[in-house]
């Protein structure tokens, strides 16, 4: 069996030149950039730009990494093209937002169509085979995803697979996460979308990480890293590693390997560059536990909401701003305001909410955490 290759890459700043050296090193590592991009090629960048946010806060891939990656796929003679579809708003003021599309700009690539998309059939896929893809992703002869390395409430770790969930235009990805509930079967739906779509390679930003309340309101944690890898499975294992994650306990390993999109065990790994041992942080924020299975039926949703752990807001940090409650996918929503001392301040039933964490995982004043309830604390301490 020929293993899956992952290359990890010291680099210790943001700053332009050691990004780019470094970014060469690791395609470098995987054979050359050529073997993933030929002359002439409409290549399409896909960063992680979950909504717009300053690169000091590690939320979106950074500045430096997207400009070096442009710059080495432009050396290669093909067209480059880059988008994502952002939590809110349209793709182009996030981006500018962000400070990805003055990079764009300035090296003439062109931004894609992430807001609009079209319907395709994925026939092998294993649970979903239906999906609205943007049209930049479509029109691409190839992609190249750049994920962050981030904690996510729901599937504990976002990277490599879960990067391409921007594919799906705006709101329409509410609607997985309503259809959905159970975190393995969401995990089975990213990996059907990674083996329609095929990104041919894979860059991770783990220069700076975040831990804690990601994916959006965690905070930034030093790793110094690039991962590279044609393998996302591989790769997202990898990163899991160095934070002392079981790879096991983040739900699209075990569905991407059955799928064939790539295997998540050591043995099968080839680490190339730098000693994966020099990365490891025991310390890392990030829950360390496999997510819970989400069963329908009456007596399973009763017990559910009193001992599995769920977004409670904080009525200090709120500004009742509203976006928790607009991006809650189900209908009607799981959250409605309420009068409290501290101001309107939205509430969430616990009956009817999902444990998707869509409102933690978007709120702009991180004042929505994932919390255990009263009675999981009590029949699960230590």
């Amino acid at each position: 069996m020929t293993k899956s290759k992952v290359a990890l890459v010291r680099c210790e700043s943001y700053d332009e030149a050691e990004v780019s050296a470094a970014v060469s090193r690791g395609a470098w590592l995987l054979g050359g950039i050529s073997g993933f991009v030929k002359p002439g090629e409409r290549i399409t960048m896909k960063p992680n730009l979950l909504i717009a946010s300053g690169p000091e806060k590690s939320v979106t891939t950074h500045p430096a990494v997207f400009k070096a990656v442009g710059l080495l796929l432009q050396q290669t003679g093909a067209r480059v093209f880059y988008g994502d579809s952002p939590s809110i708003g349209a793709c182009e003021l996030n981006f500018k937002l962000s400070g990805l599309k003055q990079i764009g700009d300035e090296l003439g690539f062109t931004l894609a169509d992430f807001d609009h998309g079209r319907e395709v059939l994925h026939k092998t896929a294993r649970l979903n085979m239906k999906f609205v893809i943007a049209n930049g992703a479509l029109d691409s002869d190839g992609m190249v995803s750049l994920p962050k390395f981030k904690t996510h409430g729901l599937t504990r770790f976002t990277g490599a697979v879960k990067n391409q969930f921007g594919c799906v235009p705006g709101i329409l990805k509410g609607q997985f996460h309503a259809k959905m509930a159970d975190p393995y079967e969401f995990a089975a739906m990213l990996v059907d979308l990674n083996t329609y779509l095929r990104p041919r390679l894979y860059i991770m930003d783990g220069i700076s990480a975040m831990e804690g309340n990601g994916p959006r309101n965690g905070k930034p944690r030093q790793m110094n890293v690039l991962l590279f890898s044609s393998d996302p499975i591989a790769l997202d294992a990898a990163a899991c590693r160095m934070i002392d994650l079981n790879p096991e306990f983040v739900p699209t390993s075990t569905a991407g390997e059955k799928a064939g999109l790539g295997t998540y065990h050591s043995e099968n790994i080839e680490l190339l560059g730098d000693d994966i041992e020099s990365f490891t942080v025991k310390d890392f924020d990030v829950v360390k536990a496999p997510p819970e299975r989400i069963v329908p039926g009456r007596v399973f949703a009763f017990i559910r909401n009193r001992i599995t752990p769920r977004p409670a807001i904080d009525s200090v940090k709120c500004t009742a701003c509203g976006t928790c409650i607009e991006m809650c996918p189900i209908g009607p929503t799981a959250l409605d305001w309420t009068l409290a001392e501290a101001g309107r301040v939205p509430k969430h039933n616990y009956d009817k909410c999902i444990r998707c964490y869509c409102c933690q995982e978007t709120c702009p004043e991180g004042a929505i955490t994932i919390q255990n309830p009263p009675l999981s604390k009590l029949l699960f301490r230590a």
